[in-house]
């Protein structure tokens, strides 16, 4: 496995980029430790497959360097940096069966036959495709044409990383779910260093030890599920991560109190924000709801199952609520922040609270 370190890359696909929106990567600057699981996590455009495919070698950087446990490998091909690739559509071999498709990247590399047909069965039960060994790929469904190519991805023991792009698309949810337990339980065995690119939430979170997210051509916060459920470092990573989102409103401070139109709301801190366009992000989690606290107009209650998601308009700004299946929703409700999910927002990047 590999130290893979991204040195302040940047990447435009246009010949003569002059200007930060020429570039779909604006500079990314990291490292991904040796056997860690990571999740780059975004929407569409934001620069995660082209980081990606930076990484794989399928793509030169326009700017930057890429080293491999040091090693400057900026220059060298895909085949040279022993990666492992999983695209978002199938990429395999028709003509041969199944148990071939899998036993092709080891034969290339002159594994003994012993070596690849327990290394080949292995990955067969693992991806659910044992019954189907001997048969042609050509008649399989699309997933199962999928999870070929994700064997593929997983039978070389001696990659550096194994790289994945979007691979579930056209898996069904269950298979997804099933997946993705199996993934986290190979990298807890054998310590793959895994990065994988989805604009699935619940995929980045349930797979990665760290989450990587991407907006705008750059990376906007770094960290594990909770931080970023908690402590989301932009009001991006507020609104993309969670269902709902973060509420995010415009207020002004004034010492340890936000003004929001004729509200008052009590801060667990003095905010160090000096200047800048001044927002609260509070989650919908920590939104009490209640006979007490600050008055606000119920518009929808959506039961999502376990819970409910209360929909209302608090000073003329939308916010959601979610409280119990089981709780009721006053005629005349107000609202209460939990002061532990209040976080403060200068110019859409989070600041610090002082005592």
């Amino acid at each position: 496995m590999a130290r893979i370190e991204v040195n302040h890359i940047r990447h435009s696909y246009l010949p003569n980029p002059q200007k930060d929106s020429d570039f779909a990567l604006r500079e990314v600057h990291h490292t991904f430790e040796d056997g860690g699981a990571y999740a780059l996590l975004g929407p569409s455009g934001c620069g995660k497959t082209t980081l990606l495919n930076i990484i794989s070698g399928l793509l030169h950087p326009s700017h930057g360097k890429l080293l491999f446990n040091g090693r400057d490998v900026t220059n060298l091909s895909t085949q040279e940096r022993n990666i492992a690739q999983v695209f978002q559509f199938p990429v395999i071999y028709d003509t041969m069966t199944v148990y071939d498709n899998l036993a092709f990247p080891l034969r290339n590399r002159r594994v003994p036959e012993a070596d690849v047909d327990r290394k080949v069965r292995e990955t067969l039960d693992m991806i659910d495709l044992a019954s189907m060994a001997n048969r042609k790929a050509r008649g399989l469904t699309a997933d199962q044409k999928q999870k070929i190519s994700l064997g593929r991805g997983l039978v070389r023991s001696d990659v550096n990383a194994i790289l994945f792009d979007e691979p579930l698309t056209v898996i069904d949810p269950h298979m997804k779910w099933v997946l993705r337990s199996q993934l986290k339980q190979l990298h807890r065995r054998f310590g793959y260093t895994m990065v994988y690119v989805t604009h699935d939430q619940t995929e980045a979170l349930t797979f990665a030890d760290q989450v990587v997210v991407m907006y705008d051509g750059g990376i906007v916060q770094i960290g594990t599920p909770a931080e970023l459920f908690e402590r989301p470092r932009h009001t991006f990573v507020g609104y993309f991560i969670g269902s709902p989102g973060m509420n995010v409103l415009p207020v002004a401070l004034e010492g340890r109190t936000a003004t929001l139109g004729a509200q008052r709301i009590e801060l667990p801190g003095v905010p160090k924000a000096e200047a800048g366009t001044v927002e609260l992000g509070i989650r919908p989690e920590y939104v009490r709801l209640g006979r007490e606290g600050m008055a606000v107009q119920v518009s929808k209650v959506e039961d999502v199952g376990r819970h409910k998601v209360v929909r209302a308009n608090l000073e003329g700004r939308e916010i959601a609520a979610v409280i119990g299946e089981d709780d009721e929703v006053p005629a005349d409700a107000k609202v209460r922040f939990d002061p532990a999910g209040i976080n403060i927002y200068a110019d859409s990047w989070r600041v610090e609270m002082g005592v």
